[in-house]
């Protein structure tokens, strides 16, 4: 069924009738922290790529603190919720723009660094052979963790989910526009990466170390020098900039469909639908913004602390993800039906326990310091501190109180609109029909 909060929705549904409410609850607070690590960890990443642009513009000379870094983040999320709030009636088209403006970057790079790099250019065997250890682990864990920037790419991929109910036929949509996702990511992130290591400075010590603040700028700048360099990071933070517009507003509609139900602080505020600015879910997306404004506060503390918000995002989803394939796997193979896209029953439960597995090696991943297994304050990984005590205080939270009114997700279409076996269908998958809270026009209460 679509529905924005899709995966705790499944997960209700195929999980034991004694698992299926702490479990539901559990992957809702888990992907809505997930989500809103997304956009913090997007931001960041912008934060960082608009800054850059000045140091190279000033030739190196000047270097952003970070309380500069947290003040053009701040701004950023700020920005975002303005773009979320007033472009509601054209974001359909926008995403058009958004993914135009991702083939732009990856063109023009694919393009530029060869053509600028074409005097000095790595062999194969560096390209497709050759591994440097810049970390104090082991050179077999380091490739480990180096799956942690794929990981984070391809993330998020779940947006469609969070958007089925405003989408056309989102039954074989949201299927489609994942696999598109993945896929895209898959094609164009290698062809990237061959183009990135035939024309990058063997060097490497002098290319994370640089003072532009962005390995990637440092790239750049070696191949095609300042003026296109400057040019190149213009399009990436620009696109950069659109991707955390996209993921704000998955992030608010997963925030809605908990809220909705019940399931968070304030429900009662967050989950009104505003008329005025489009039938959006207003509060939702500033609460988002809110949210990351305050997870943001990492970056205040060092460059490695500000880490956290991108493997925050992968372990987040990771857990909200796996959960709702466990559920299916193990208790709930009666109540699978296929829908368009199905890899048949010879294949489907095997690929099932290898994303499963594959997902709580990321999540485990995700926890790590990325330096070396000794950190210092500066230097931890703060994502096991954040996560453990949302999932932690999610499920103390469920069972000291929620567990006495927390029933599962709700329908919010009028009973009289079911017949009588739908009704009876409805409570023994045991979900729960409740009143629709009319506004002005009909619809939801207007904010």
């Amino acid at each position: 069924m679509p529905t924005s909060g899709g995966l705790y929705w499944w997960t209700h549904f195929f999980a034991s009738p004694s698992t299926r409410n702490p479990l539901s609850f559990l992957v809702g607070y888990s992907n809505t922290l997930g989500l809103v690590g997304g956009l913090c960890s997007i931001d960041y990443g912008f934060s960082l790529m608009f800054l850059s642009v000045i140091v190279i513009a000033r030739d190196g000379n000047w270097t952003p603190s970070n309380g500069v870094i947290y003040g053009t983040y701040l701004a950023t999320i700020l920005c975002h919720a303005t773009v979320a709030t007033l472009s509601s009636k054209v974001m359909g088209k926008l995403q058009t723009v958004f993914v135009v403006m991702n083939l732009i970057v990856i063109v023009a790079t694919i393009i530029a660094l060869p053509v600028g790099a074409r005097n000095h250019r790595n062999d194969a065997h560096f390209i497709f052979a050759q591994t440097e250890n810049l970390t104090t682990w082991p050179t077999g864990w380091t490739f480990m963790l180096s799956w942690l920037s794929p990981i984070w790419t391809i993330g998020a991929f779940d947006s469609c989910v969070h958007l089925s109910e405003e989408a056309t036929n989102p039954s074989k949509a949201v299927p489609f526009g994942i696999l598109t996702s993945i896929g895209s990511c898959w094609f164009f992130g290698l062809i990237i990466m061959i183009v990135l290591a035939a024309t990058i400075n063997p060097d490497l010590e002098a290319i994370t170390g640089t003072s532009f603040g962005q390995p990637m700028a440092q790239i750049y700048y070696d191949a095609v020098g300042k003026n296109g360099t400057i040019g190149l990071m213009c399009l990436l933070f620009i696109t950069q900039f659109l991707m955390g517009i996209s993921i704000l507003v998955a992030a608010s509609r997963q925030t809605w469909a908990f809220s909705r139900d019940g399931a968070l602080p304030f429900s009662t505020f967050f989950r009104p639908i505003s008329q005025r600015f489009g039938y959006i879910p207003l509060r939702a997306i500033w609460g988002c913004a809110c949210l990351a404004v305050v997870l943001g506060l990492l970056t205040l503390i060092a460059p490695a602390a500000a880490q956290a918000l991108f493997s925050l995002a992968v372990a987040s989803n990771n857990l909200a993800w796996g959960i709702p394939i466990f559920a299916r796997v193990v208790w709930g193979q009666d109540k699978f039906v296929p829908g368009s896209f199905y890899t048949g029953d010879r294949f489907s439960v095997p690929l099932a326990w290898t994303a499963i597995v594959f997902l709580v090696f990321g999540t485990l991943l995700a926890m790590f310091p990325v330096e070396g297994p000794k950190p210092t304050p500066e230097s931890m990984n703060y994502t096991v501190v954040v996560c453990g005590a949302v999932w932690i205080g999610a499920l103390a939270y469920y069972y000291v109180d929620a567990r006495k009114w927390f029933k599962g997700p709700k329908i919010t279409i009028a009973e009289e609109q079911f017949t009588e076996e739908q009704q009876v269908a409805i409570r023994a998958k045991g979900l729960e029909i409740v009143a629709v809270e009319k506004g002005e026009g009909g619809g939801n209460k207007d904010v």
